[in-house]
């Protein structure tokens, strides 16, 4: 493959990730919390910015209530223990609420009739303390997701003494699950700081310049996790739309997960 061609397939690449809405939103928020952490509360340009970029992030979340809705009213997995079941649902239950009354913050905040100004705040901190309430029970969630796996993980390596460990490909598949929760739990941690620095409930320990700082770690671990479920996806089999070259990125990417896990 060409250098050419290699350029070509990492544009695609680029250009396929900047579509999602997802990914523009936190790339949004990244500039949003960037700011915040410059301005440190302060009136100024930076501040401007993290209150129009913050504004401007309700658009791409419009309707977005649905998924989690979704979430909330699907099947659990089999074999998924009770307590993580009702946790995952409150945490569908209370994300759906979030993001359903973060639209109407939105109406309220550009000027509509609809609400005023203390209404407006009111329903602000509401949605932001499900927020904060999500993101506790993503903590707990994965956690005990990761203590299942850590032992389903230790199981297998006593069955695979005699070989090494990391040619095997569930043991490869189970690794590379753990390496996702553990980055997920971080930033559900983190997150629950942010909102806390929003809510103002800690203001001389959690200033907004943390809050800015923390809110810009958790935007930059949020593009990775949607530029990496991105290429997780299964690319159509036989289709004449997409770049035969674009096809080795993602088998590149997964080859070096693995290899990276295994140092």
């Amino acid at each position: 493959m060409s250098t050419l061609d290699a350029t070509r397939a990492e544009l695609a690449l680029i250009v396929l990730y900047l579509n999602k809405a997802e990914a523009r939103d936190k790339i949004c928020r990244a500039i949003q919390y960037g700011s915040k952490f410059l301005s440190n509360g302060q009136p100024g340009t930076a501040q401007n910015v993290d209150k129009s970029t913050s504004l401007a992030r309700k658009v791409f979340r419009l309707f977005k209530f649905v998924n989690d809705l979704h979430g909330l009213i699907s099947p659990v997995p089999r074999g998924t223990p009770l307590p993580l079941a009702l946790l995952g649902k409150s945490k569908n239950a209370l994300l759906s609420t979030f993001l359903f009354l973060d639209q109407i913050v939105w109406l309220g905040r550009t000027g509509s009739r609809l609400q005023n100004k203390e209404r407006t705040e009111l329903i602000g901190k509401i949605s932001l303390f499900c927020w904060m309430g999500s993101s506790i029970c993503t903590t707990l969630v994965e956690l005990g997701e990761l203590r299942r796996l850590s032992k389903s993980m230790k199981k297998l390596e006593k069955n695979l003494k005699d070989s090494d460990k990391y040619k095997n490909e569930e043991y490869c598949a189970k690794l590379q699950k753990l390496n996702v929760r553990t980055l997920a739990l971080v930033k559900a941690g983190l997150d629950i700081v942010v909102a806390v620095g929003l809510l103002q409930l800690a203001p001389k320990k959690v200033t907004p310049r943390v809050t800015g700082a923390l809110g810009f770690a958790t935007s930059l671990i949020s593009c990775y996790q949607v530029f990496d479920s991105m290429l997780l996806l299964p690319l159509p089999p036989k289709s004449k739309h997409i770049n035969p070259e674009y096809k080795l990125i993602p088998n590149k990417v997964t080859r070096f997960s693995c290899q990276q896990a295994s140092l």
